[in-house]
Formats: structure tokens, C-alpha cells, sequence
């Protein structure tokens, strides 16, 4: 494994991360102002929306993977499947019991889910396919 392709890979990632992060909390922010709704549904909202941002970018620039996007997909939904209830969970309850700020709990969740969404993505659910796709072949880089 090349440690500065690997390098470049991670701040790929966390780049698009906030990039879907950026969504995340404008749409979070939006809901937060216009809406009566406690936490966890501004949340999922929020997080479904940056999630299929991430998924698109980091897929094509970052991984640069050919493999089946439907497997893809499901493998990064069954990651959300775990993490999404018990982040929404813990974030409900930081809130609504703890009195901790919306903001601060949402930023500790994608912080969260930032480190452990790279490390899953990069080796379970790109594992076989990473620099597979068109922009990673070196004699297909100008055709797209």
C-alpha cells in the first residue's frame, strides 16, 4: 500500500466529508429555523441528504471504484443501519435530556462518523474495487 496515495485518499475523504457536512448542517440549520420538530427527525433528515452526497463523491474521486454501485450502496446502508439509530439515539438524548446544544451534538456526530465512515468505506466496502474506475486507469485519465 502506497502510504501517500493513502495519505491523498484520507484527505480526499475528509474533504467531501465536509463538503456533505456542509449540507448536512445548512439543511439541520434550516430545519432547526422553520420547523417545531424535536432533534432526531432534523437529524436524519439532515444526515440522509449529506450521506447521499458523500456516497456519490467520495465513490468516484476518492475510491475511484468500478464495483457494482448497488453493492456499494447497500454496504454503506448497512453502515448507516448501525449507525444512524444509535447516533440519533445519542444525539436525541445529549439534546433533549442533557441539555446539550443541537449544534455541538450534530458536529460530534459527523466527527463521528467521519473517522468511522472512512475506515469502513475504504476497507470493506471499496476494499476489492479501489482505483478501479476510469479516472484511476492511467490510459483512460483524458477521456472523461
Amino acid at each position: 500500500m502506497n502510504k501517500r496515495k493513502e495519505a491523498v485518499r484520507g484527505i480526499k475523504f475528509a474533504l467531501f466529508s465536509v463538503s456533505a457536512g456542509i449540507i448536512e448542517i445548512v439543511s439541520f440549520a434550516l430545519l432547526e429555523a422553520f420547523t417545531p420538530w424535536p432533534y432526531w427527525p432534523k437529524y436524519l433528515i439532515a444526515l440522509v441528504l449529506s450521506v447521499l452526497w458523500n456516497f456519490t463523491l467520495n465513490r468516484r474521486f476518492t475510491f475511484r471504484a468500478s464495483g457494482n454501485v448497488p453493492i456499494a450502496m447497500l454496504k454503506v446502508a448497512c453502515f448507516y443501519i448501525v449507525f444512524t439509530p444509535l447516533s440519533t439515539l445519542l444525539g436525541n438524548f445529549l439534546a433533549e435530556n442533557c441539555g446539550w446544544n443541537d449544534f455541538l451534538v450534530t458536529g460530534l456526530n459527523m466527527a463521528l462518523n467521519l473517522v468511522s465512515e472512512y475506515f469502513y468505506d475504504r476497507y470493506f466496502v471499496y476494499r476489492k474495487t479501489v482505483d478501479t474506475n476510469k479516472k484511476a486507469l492511467p490510459h483512460e485519465k483524458n477521456k472523461e
